[in-house]
This record gives structure tokens, C-alpha cells and sequence, in this order.
């Protein structure tokens, strides 16, 4: 245990944290939670991660932070604000433009993250000499959400992320994991109530109860997770949505105490993927999507599933001027861009 100045390590810990642009940072003990671990497997025991077979794979290592190091001793859950400036579900009343999710308008929030946990890391090491640490965001076997709530940042909302009191449903969540026994917070209590805004705003009726997700009928997971043509009963329900879906997010009461102005600036929206026009994007071959897309999340799906995408927005938007370039994709290379072509091409006609 840091005994000596504890209290002091995490004040001067977390004004660091601040400091470097995180918005929200808390202290749990690492220690592995077996309920949330057998939730866990009873989730993808039902098949609700859908072809995520990363989950799976590395399960022994998501029941907690000692399964996946067992030196660790103390969590570190940091919160960085991408709060919007304005309602997302805005852009549903022009079908012609293509809605992209709030996080991948900006800056790829790898990066930014992962910089800054490891320059907080960094203080840290120097601060406590002998301190071991690991950082991680997103791509690590972390339930960064759950952690989040035992160091007392917010808590897991019936969405199933995590929902702070000072900044809404918008935060991108990162860990450090340090063998330092730091004085850990309090969890934070749940705070939804009776609340069901979230689950009532879902197009594809994801939860089947609160507090869960099935992640196969979700819109983020179709759009980005999901290779292959997307099943036909979900395809008018996508609308205009082509690169995740901000729905249950954007419907929570606790975003009206987040604040734009607290975001982030690395993640301000490119001007080009605020709005973007679908006939400009169905337009793009494999080189072009690369370059508009470079520096952005949205460049791991590729061009062939961008275009998809919006071949299921071109055929929910009505627009006959949209028809000639999508006939003009009912013959493309890629086996699920020609079926989406073929459908909206039958829904516009």
C-alpha cells in the first residue's frame, strides 16, 4: 500500500490527468469481478457478440485486470469528452447526406488517448520510482466500462456504456493498470431510475432487456463489425446511418450536463464527415476512400463497406438522382456492394 502522501499521489494523479486533457479519472483495486465475468460469458454463451470473435478468444483475460496481469494492483480509469455540439439525430431529416457517428468525425481516438495515458504514465513512473504500468484503450481484452464505474467516473447505463453526471454518454474510456496500491474510489451508484429513453430510441430494437445489447441487431455493429450483406430486416431501419449510430446515446437525459466546449479539440468534426453528400461517397474507389478517410477510425472498415453502406442509405433516401450511380454499383467487384446496389437500386426505382 502507498501510504505515505497516498492522498496526495492520487490529488496530484488526477490534476495531471486534467491536465492533460482527460476529462473524468478515477482509482479502482485490480481485482477480478466473477460476476460480471460470468455475465460476460453467459453474453457471448448466447451469441449476442455476433461474429466478434475477439471476445471469445480472449474471455480468460476480460474477467479482470489481475487475469490479464496478475501484478497489478490498482486501476486507473480515465474519461476523454467528445460531447457534441449539437443533437446527432439532427441529420435523419436529410436523407441525401450520410450519418456518420459523433466519436470518427474527428481524430482517431486511438491515438489521442493512447498518447496521452502514456504521458500520464510516464508522470506517474517518475512521480512513484518503481512503479510498473500498462495502458490500454479499446483494442486491449479491458471492460474499460465496468472499470469505469468501480473507480467511480460514471456507470454502465441501460445502453450498456457508460454514462457520467458531468459528461452525458460522450467519453472515450482508457485504463492504466499500475502494481502502485493507489487508494481506490467509490463506485458510482446507478443513476438511470425508471429511465428508458435509450432503449425506446434503438431503430433495430437492440436490447432485449436493459442493461444488455445484441450487438447482431445493433447499427454500430452492421455498419462497421459486420462483413457481408447486412439482412434485409434490418436495411430500411439503417436510414441514413453509415458508420455506427449515436440513437441510444444521443436519447440520454445526462447529456444536457455535457458540454461541447469541454470535448476534447482533437476530436472537433472534420467538416468533410459532418454531413457528408452520398453521392460523393458512393463514388469512391479503394485510393480516394483511403485518402478521405486517412487519420480517421473510419478507415479500418474499407472502401467496399463504406460503399455499402451507402448504397442501404441511397435506397431509404427517395432520392431518384442518387439511381444512375447506384445501377451504376450493381455490378461491382465486391459481392455485397452489388447486392446492396441491386436492392437500392429496386427500392428507388
Amino acid at each position: 500500500m502507498v501510504n505515505h502522501g497516498a492522498g496526495t499521489v492520487n490529488e496530484r494523479l488526477k490534476a495531471e490527468a486534467f491536465r492533460l486533457g482527460f476529462a473524468a479519472c478515477g482509482i479502482a483495486p485490480a481485482v477480478d469481478d466473477p460476476v460480471r465475468a460470468q455475465r460476460l460469458e453467459q453474453w457471448l454463451g448466447e451469441e449476442c457478440h455476433g461474429t466478434m470473435e475477439w471476445m471469445e478468444t480472449r474471455l480468460h483475460h476480460r474477467r479482470g485486470p489481475q487475469s490479464l496481469w496478475p501484478d497489478a494492483r490498482s486501476v486507473i480509469a480515465l474519461g476523454m469528452s467528445y460531447a457534441p455540439a449539437a443533437d446527432p439525430r439532427a441529420l435523419e431529416a436529410h436523407p441525401e447526406r450520410g450519418r456518420i457517428s459523433v466519436y470518427a468525425q474527428g481524430g482517431d481516438y486511438h491515438d489521442v488517448v493512447k498518447r496521452n495515458l502514456k504521458a500520464l504514465a510516464r508522470w506517474l513512473v517518475a512521480e512513484v520510482p518503481g512503479a510498473e504500468v500498462k495502458v490500454f484503450v479499446d483494442t486491449a481484452p479491458v471492460m474499460e466500462k465496468p472499470l469505469g464505474q468501480a473507480a467511480g467516473i460514471g456507470w454502465q447505463g441501460k445502453h450498456t456504456n457508460l454514462v457520467s453526471r458531468s459528461h452525458g454518454s460522450w467519453l472515450f474510456l482508457g485504463a492504466i493498470y499500475t502494481t502502485l496500491d493507489l487508494i481506490s474510489d467509490t463506485p458510482h451508484a446507478d443513476r438511470c431510475g425508471s429511465c428508458t429513453a435509450c432503449q425506446t430510441a434503438c431503430p433495430t430494437n437492440a436490447f432485449p432487456k436493459p442493461y444488455q445489447l445484441d450487438a447482431r441487431r445493433c447499427i454500430s455493429y452492421l455498419t462497421i463489425e459486420h462483413k457481408g450483406p447486412v439482412a434485409e430486416e434490418f436495411r430500411a431501419a439503417l436510414g441514413n446511418r453509415i458508420y455506427g449510430c449515436d440513437d441510444c446515446l444521443a436519447a440520454c437525459p445526462w447529456n444536457s450536463f455535457a458540454q461541447a466546449a469541454q470535448a476534447n479539440r482533437a476530436f472537433l468534426p472534420r467538416a468533410e464527415l459532418t454531413a457528408p453528400r452520398l453521392a460523393e461517397l458512393l463514388a469512391l474507389d479503394d485510393a480516394t476512400f483511403r485518402q478521405v478517410f486517412s487519420g480517421s477510425p473510419i478507415k479500418r472498415i474499407g472502401r467496399d463497406r463504406m460503399v455499402r453502406n451507402c448504397l442501404y442509405a441511397a435506397g431509404n433516401s427517395g432520392s431518384q438522382a442518387l439511381l444512375p450511380v447506384v445501377q451504376g454499383l450493381c455490378d461491382d467487384a465486391d459481392p455485397a456492394v452489388a447486392d446492396a446496389a441491386r436492392w437500392a437500386a429496386a427500392r428507388l426505382a
